[in-house]
């Protein structure tokens, strides 16, 4: 078995990032500038936000937080992603999800320009991932992608099962893994809580991707020898065995898949260690207009 390392994935690349900024400046070009836009004081958001800032700082990118109070209105919010839209200094920028209820969150992914839109969320980024054009990869796929490639996991012909299929991880990973090129080629099933003999179609995998977001969901009677297991999920569970009284555990039941796997990701220090550079990577393609002229 393989432990697929996310945290020394992630540092390779922020590593990579960093060389590539320190260069463009050193030829004169604009050094890269993300914002991020946060409503409330959702800790788990706050946190997330935090992870960004700090990102930035170690590649060498500008980065700007804007703050917005839980009861500020709609249009407020709005005006602000007009005038980012509008601000050549600002290379691309995200709005931090979830969103309080009085906020439409479709209206407000879709009022961002697809230019911008780092996250990979606009209809505009998500129609050119489906049909194989350049465009940014949102950051749980784009994550999942790099470690699949720097592990030089074997994709061509393999059965992958994705479990979950959410806009954010689980449809968006289904196409990507059957498109032409590595890594893809594969042969995919998406599986979902109105699946049949689950257990049955998770066994004929050779990659299972799991994103459901339901502790320890996949057992290993789910699992084949020598799969490839790709752990999506982390969910904050009460734990009498820790100093805090909570523990984060994945889709996947760690201790007993681990030994039947080829290769398999960790929670934490798996995918979600890969997501800040997909962001990072994403920014610096608006930098240097690769998507879009």
């Amino acid at each position: 078995m393989n432990l697929i390392d996310g945290k020394k994935i992630a540092s390779e690349i922020k590593a990579e990032i960093a060389a590539e900024v320190k260069e463009m400046v050193a030829q004169g070009n604009k050094v890269p500038h993300l914002a991020a836009i946060i409503v409330g004081h959702d800790g788990a958001s706050e946190t997330y936000v935090g992870h960004k800032e700090k990102g930035c700082a170690e590649v060498g990118f500008r980065s700007t937080i804007i703050r917005f109070e839980e009861d500020d209105a709609e249009a407020e919010l709005l005006a602000t992603i007009k005038k980012l839209n509008e601000d050549p200094e600002v290379d691309g920028f995200i709005v931090q999800l979830p969103l309080p209820k009085h906020i439409d969150e479709n209206k407000v992914i879709e009022a961002i320009d697809p230019k911008k839109d780092v996250d990979g969320f606009h209809p505009t980024n998500v129609g050119r991932m489906m049909i194989g054009l350049p465009s940014y990869i949102s950051a749980t796929p784009f994550g999942i992608l790099e470690l699949l490639k720097r592990y030089n996991i074997e994709t061509s012909g393999k059965h992958a099962v994705v479990i979950g299929r959410s806009n954010i991880v689980g449809r968006p990973m289904a196409n990507l893994l059957s498109q032409k090129g590595y890594p893809g080629d594969c042969t995919v099933t998406v599986c979902h809580s109105r699946t049949k003999n689950l257990k049955e179609v998770c066994l004929s995998a050779d990659i299972i991707i799991a994103a459901l977001g339901a502790p320890e969901f996949v057992t290993a009677e789910m699992v084949k020898e020598g799969a490839v297991v790709i752990d999506v999920g982390i969910t904050r569970v009460k734990s009498a065995t820790t100093k805090s009284g909570w523990k984060l555990l994945g889709d996947v039941k760690f201790d007993e898949v681990a030994p039947k796997c080829s290769y398999i990701t960790p929670v934490p220090g798996g995918v979600g260690a890969t997501t800040i550079v997909a962001l990072l990577t994403n920014t610096l393609k608006a930098c240097k207009k690769e998507i879009y002229k």
